[in-house]
């Protein structure tokens, strides 16, 4: 219970948090993490208590390759050190099939994975029926989401959903994967999953515009029982959630998340020092990736190739936007980066056509 500004007590209603700092977060440091840097924030986060704490290569399971970036770690790795690391908190991990397959599943429960999150594309949730069939066998636990969830209607977001539960998923929810969303497309789209479904909905968000501690806020008030977040941001591009300032939000908002503040600024803290140069920040480029509605994590490679092309990298995020890029696209910058260099597409500000949020 908790009272409120009037003295009278309500029920607070539990909201799960999920926290993806050595998952997502490994996008902003190139999936350098090594195992004492795994091994601090795991422990720090549960002492904290801090529910479930993911774990991986930023594209999950399978993922580290030359298009994604190869990881300091490999998977087993990466989750030996967590699952020792793990007194209380549950250990999860992310797959996109593709990056993904049934052996690196089979690896994940082998080290006792607690949670597995299928990630697909938002109208290709299809992809993840095999998975999600494979892990219900298995006895684990495991969630349907869609990624890039601002390319569908609110009605078609609910439709995947209901699908994902159909294929055996006992959670779903949507990442908001470029930092696109504002707070009400998070109440519209959230509001309509959980219309659809019976089983807990989750929400991610990403801090491209500024809106993701908001956009989370919207997500719980709209029915969501689940919110990412990561310490001190981090994660690809602008960064994420960031997660010593969301419990403390919802906590005095009169949701019980089961977090010691303390514990987790402590955590925040050991993150700022151990995991990151520096936290996350909306500079230009994350701003230009939020308003194009591209996946953050495509960051530093368009800066990369940009800059050996010779482009701006703001034109290939706008051009990226209009060829609707999806993550596993990598491949799509270069072809930009140099049609841009040889002038088949143009800068839109240098042609006197500046761009707007409603352009994208």
């Amino acid at each position: 219970m908790t009272r409120t500004a009037d003295g009278k007590s309500r029920v607070r209603k539990p909201v799960l948090v999920h926290d993806p700092t050595l998952r997502d977060g490994h996008h902003a440091v190139r999936h350098s993490l090594g195992p004492d840097q795994l091994r601090s924030y795991a422990s720090a986060a549960d002492a904290a208590g801090v529910p479930v704490v993911e774990v991986g290569h930023g594209n999950g399971l399978g993922a580290s390759s030359l298009q994604a970036g190869r990881a300091r770690l490999g998977d087993g790795e990466m989750l030996s050190v967590v699952r020792e690391a793990l007194q209380n908190s549950r250990m999860g991990v992310f797959m996109i099939p593709g990056w993904g397959t049934v052996r690196d599943l089979r690896n994940a429960i082998a080290h006792d994975v607690d949670l597995v999150r299928i990630g697909t594309h938002c109208t290709e949730g299809d992809l993840a029926e095999r998975y999600l069939g494979f892990l219900r066998d298995a006895g684990v636990e495991a969630h349907g989401v869609l990624l890039m969830s601002h390319m569908a209607t609110p009605g078609q977001l609910a439709e995947e959903c209901a699908r994902l539960v159909a294929y055996g998923a006992t959670g779903v929810g949507i990442l908001d994967s470029s930092g696109h969303f504002l707070p009400a497309d998070v109440t519209e789209r959230v509001g309509a999953i959980r219309r659809a479904v019976d089983v807990p909905v989750m929400f991610h968000g990403h801090n491209n515009l500024g809106m993701a501690v908001a956009n989370s806020v919207a997500a719980v008030e709209a029915g969501a029982d689940i919110v990412d977040a990561c310490a001190r941001g981090f994660g690809a591009g602008a960064g994420n959630t960031q997660l010593e300032v969301l419990v403390p939000v919802l906590e005095r908002m009169g949701f019980a998340t089961g977090i010691d503040l303390y514990g987790l600024l402590d955590a925040a803290d050991i993150a700022g020092r151990e995991l990151m140069p520096a936290p996350p920040s909306i500079d230009s480029v994350g701003v230009v990736s939020g308003l194009s509605g591209v996946f953050s994590g495509f960051k530093n490679r368009v800066l990369d190739v940009s800059l050996r092309e010779g482009v701006d990298p703001r034109d290939v995020f706008f051009e990226l936007g209009e060829r609707q890029a999806v993550a596993g696209q990598e491949d799509l910058i270069v072809d930009v980066a140099l049609a841009l260099r040889d002038g088949a597409g143009g800068s839109r500000a240098a042609a006197g056509e500046p761009r707007s949020s409603g352009q994208v």
